[in-house]
């Protein structure tokens, strides 16, 4: 066992990881990274509502001192960021397109930390290990040969990758060396699970992934600064391998540690407007634009016609509107609930909303066909014919909240309101926006904890 770092691109990583400081964050970088916490905090405040958040809650019930959000209970680290982790992802409202959902795996792992620590750790710090947690996490899903291949093989990202980010973010913020930064990237493959198996019967086990990670690279990253070794080997070509387990075919080992401290993969990250799978916001917005640019309304639309590639159909495909889970993986249920409501938001998910006869119409008007010549990644090609006969389609290549198609900032702001205040006051929720809007100036993150406190208990479970 290898106890010293060589030029392997994992080393190379974990000697990045260990030096990353605030000082050498671009000014974008910075910026995007408050805005991430900000909305991955305020999905959580929303999600704690949840029936799988109130199910955690339960099941992790350990007493301690860390802060389960929009609520007044304390729990050890380890179960605060399982379920800070399911609430954040519970209502599919966290960011996309890191490892994938960085923000709910890394967050609730770094401030479950921060909670334990005996010094303050000033708002520079936490951006650095945030940045440091996108970046690791985003990294192993490239060298794993990307979201198609690795997804594609059964793996949900979101754990298996996910639970690497929140390692090296807790490394980075704890102030590891590069071996013990190693120790805990690599001991947190011990830890990395998470299958697609939930798509097929509504199973609500996705949720579950994000706090899995947060939970299991917390523990790998307090393992290794006490000293446990991790396996240094595991991204090598080698019998129990990661790479050789997670995607025999298509790794690219070398993207571990390709432009480090030049391509900053928080800047792909994606904020999400619509409370479903990514995989249906594409389709939404040229829904949008279509009826935005012609001035005709929903209520025009005879049938909605869908050109997808094959694993979208698998992911997005179902027509439902039953338990909430599935309902939210479903592409035809957004394209109907922002007909029949204008809007794809968290209150077009609602149990009665979900019931409407509308929008069960409507879905048997939008008609979808795999396109074999497709990219698996390959957006939707949306077609709206009208009842007086026109028909126009449109693909939008980059969904809403993208670098290439963004959220405006009175939307971002609007979102993190709607959603904190599912748990919180609507004072104590502009109190908590100015803090992170400042947080680059903040002494001490330990002062968060009391505007994440929240009365989501006396509120009613929102289904």
């Amino acid at each position: 066992m290898s106890r010293v770092l060589d030029d392997a691109p994992v080393d190379r990583l974990a000697s990045f990881i260990s030096r990353l400081r605030f000082e050498v964050l671009p000014v974008d970088v910075v910026e995007k990274t408050k805005i991430h916490l900000a909305d991955t905090l305020a999905a959580a405040l929303a999600g704690v509502r949840s029936v799988e958040s109130r199910v955690a809650r339960k099941a992790a019930s350990s007493p301690g001192g860390v802060r389960i959000w929009g609520t007044g209970d304390l729990a050890s680290a380890r179960d605060a960021a399982l379920v800070n982790g399911v609430a954040a992802h519970a209502f599919e409202l966290d960011d996309a397109g890191g490892c994938d959902h960085s923000g709910a795996v890394v967050i609730p792992a770094l401030l479950a930390a921060i909670a334990e620590e005996r010094r303050p750790i000033t708002g520079r710090e936490l951006i650095a290990s945030i940045v440091a947690g996108y970046d690791v996490g985003r990294r192993i899903l490239e060298a794993t040969g990307g979201y198609d291949s690795h997804n594609g093989l059964g793996w949900h990202s979101t754990g298996t990758c996910g639970t690497l980010a929140a390692a090296a973010a807790v490394a980075n913020l704890s102030g590891f060396d590069a071996l013990a930064t190693r120790d805990a990237i690599t001991l947190a493959t011990s830890f990395s699970s998470g299958l697609w198996a939930f798509i097929h019967d509504g199973s609500q086990a996705k949720k579950i992934h994000a706090g899995r990670a947060a939970e299991g690279g917390l523990l790998a990253a307090r393992l290794a600064g006490d000293g446990f070794a991790g396996p240094s080997k595991v991204f090598n070509d080698v019998w129990g391998g990661f790479f050789r387990s997670f995607n025999k075919a298509t790794c690219e080992p070398e993207s571990l540690s390709e432009d480090l401290g030049k391509d900053w993969k928080v800047r792909r990250a994606v904020l999400k407007p619509y409370a479903s799978c990514r995989g249906a916001h594409s389709a939404v917005d040229a829904l949008g634009d279509i009826l935005a640019e012609t001035g005709r309304g929903a209520t025009e639309i005879d049938r909605i016609e869908l050109r997808l590639s094959a694993m979208l159909m698998g992911m997005c495909g179902a027509k439902e509107s039953g338990a909430m889970a599935p309902t939210q993986m479903s592409l035809p249920y957004a394209l109907a609930a922002r007909c029949v409501f204008g809007t794809a938001g968290l209150q077009a998910y609602a149990v009665e909303r979900r019931a409407d006869p509308r929008v069960l119409s409507m879905m048997d008007g939008i008609h979808l066909a795999v396109d074999d010549a497709m990219e698996p990644l390959d957006e939707p090609v949306v077609t709206l014919v009208f009842k007086d006969g026109i028909s126009l389609s449109r693909m939008v290549p980059r969904a809403t909240g993208s670098a290439e198609r963004p959220m405006q900032p009175a939307a971002v702001a609007a979102k993190f309101r709607e959603l904190a205040t599912m748990s919180t006051a609507a004072g104590q929720a502009d109190q908590l926006w100015t803090m992170l809007a400042g947080l680059d100036n903040l002494d001490d993150c330990r002062s968060l904890e009391a505007l994440l406190a929240g009365d989501a208990d006396s509120r009613p479970v929102f289904r």
